[in-house]
């Protein structure tokens, strides 16, 4: 599935420790993938799921992550 010039494969290939998929309902999901968050990182802003209904969103939020884990 190709989305304002993201598509699936790109996502996995720029993201590789999320699973991504899409629900029923046409909402994209990003998932952790072989990570389970403890108490500190989820206080720290890290989350082990993010979604939202357009790709770009999803992008802002995996860079967002990004930031989080770096800092």
């Amino acid at each position: 599935m190709t989305t304002l010039g993201y598509d699936i494969d790109a996502l996995r290939s720029a993201f590789p420790g999320w699973s991504f998929f899409y629900s029923d309902e046409g909402v994209l999901y990003a998932t952790r993938r072989g990570v389970q968050l403890d108490d500190d990182e989820i206080h720290r802003g890290l989350h082990q799921t993010v979604s939202a209904n357009d790709i770009d969103t999803v992008v802002d939020l995996l860079q967002d992550q990004q930031r989080v884990e770096a800092a």
